[in-house]
């Protein structure tokens, strides 16, 4: 049995979000720049995606950028908050998505003082801490902290970290890659002043995401060059990509609440068959219903001798999985996630994720393979 189940690093390409791309990649090749028929059908394409996202986050069009990725949103908004809106502090946590995290550290190695927010044993922001953090601040103020952690899944609240900042007058960044598409985001009611997104987090294409940029935020381009985005994103738009993005959203969208309950019960459903079939098996951050995101568990195996290999044998039995995230993948440093939560570094970490497209057969089968690859060296039965 193949069973993927490695969702929070990519998600498989919904077939209709496939129909609606494909025309954008043969005969409405036209650039969205030009102003002939092929590039105006071009960027009736875009705009419509743009209305979609816009309707998603209850924004206006004209705060919703495309962009490359959810990675160049986040270093768009973190580089451009120092540059642009003087920006003299920044806020984060130790478990970021190296893409906020690597950001921040840019920033502090050219002087930008960097605080990062005590975080209690499941991966979770400690609010007091931020609060006195946010006190304690004269400076021009940016807090970047993701939605749910893309490892061990542990959701921030949002609400409370916006009404901190609006209290302390600072800027808001979240980076919602993991629930974009699976949780609903409504900024008039949320104060976020930025919001990065990815298209194939839920079921959209690789290469295009976006960003949210509050009227209030006004940063300028990241990127130098055309007047693409409305002058904020120079290079001609990934008309295919975005027009998948608009359509990946809209799907998840309309099925929010049944994929919710789906996965949600998918995921407890695991989480109740390991704890039947492996004998002191652990979980890393917040597995609740109302703490976690519903479509990422982190499993921590009991220590056994075959632990290094574990990812290894899971794939040869046709189960993809991860370590952690898979931008680390391959690198010899484990997960700063795990390290940043203390968890216990004898056992080993394996993260599973589920979309629409899994089922409980995946998952019996998954925890099958586990239980038969725990059992000692010599033994077959």
């Amino acid at each position: 049995m193949k069973c993927y189940l490695d969702n929070a690093a990519t998600t498989p390409l919904d077939k209709q979000v496939l129909d609606e791309m494909m025309p954008y990649l043969t005969e409405n090749f036209g650039n969205p720049s030009s102003i002939h028929a092929y590039g105006r059908k071009a960027k009736s394409a875009i705009e419509k995606a743009r209305k979609m996202v816009a309707k998603y986050m209850n924004a206006s069009t004209s705060e919703i950028f495309f962009t490359g990725s959810g990675t160049e949103s986040s270093n768009m908004v973190i580089k451009c908050s120092v540059r642009d809106l003087g920006v003299q502090r920044i806020i984060s946590s130790r478990i970021e998505h190296h893409c906020v995290l690597h950001s921040v550290e840019s920033m502090a190695h050219q002087g930008v003082p960097v605080d990062y927010v005590a975080l209690d044993e499941k991966g979770g922001v400690d609010y007091s801490d931020l609060e006195q953090l946010l006190k304690s601040s004269q400076e021009k103020t940016l807090v970047s902290l993701m939605h749910s952690n893309n490892e061990i899944g542990t959701l921030l609240d949002l609400e409370r970290v916006a009404e901190l900042c609006k209290q302390h007058n600072a800027f808001f960044h979240s980076d919602a890659v993991q629930t974009i598409g699976y949780y609903p985001l409504d900024v008039q009611k949320t104060k976020l002043h930025f919001v990065s997104g990815s298209a194939h987090k839920f079921h959209g294409p690789k290469g295009v995401g976006f960003v949210y940029i509050n009227g209030e935020a006004p940063i300028k381009p990241f990127i130098d060059g055309g007047s693409q985005e409305r002058n904020m994103r120079a290079g001609t738009e990934n008309v295919s990509g975005i027009v998948g993005l608009g359509k990946a959203l809209e799907i998840g969208l309309e099925h929010m609440e049944a994929n919710r309950a789906y996965l949600s019960g998918l995921k407890t459903y695991m989480i109740e068959r390991l704890k039947e079939e492996i004998p002191d098996v652990t979980f890393n951050g917040d597995i609740s219903s109302t703490g976690g995101n519903y479509k990422v568990l982190s499993v921590s195996l009991p220590p056994n001798e075959k632990a290094e290999l574990t990812l290894f044998n899971l794939d040869i039995a046709g189960v993809a999985a991860s370590g952690g995230s898979a931008c680390s993948s391959g690198s010899e440093k484990g997960s700063h996630v795990l390290e940043g939560i203390k968890a216990d570094p004898q056992r080993k970490a394996v993260r599973f994720s589920f979309s629409k497209y899994n089922s409980k057969e995946e998952i019996d089968y998954t925890i099958g393979v586990l239980k038969q690859m725990l059992k000692p060296v010599g033994v077959t039965n």
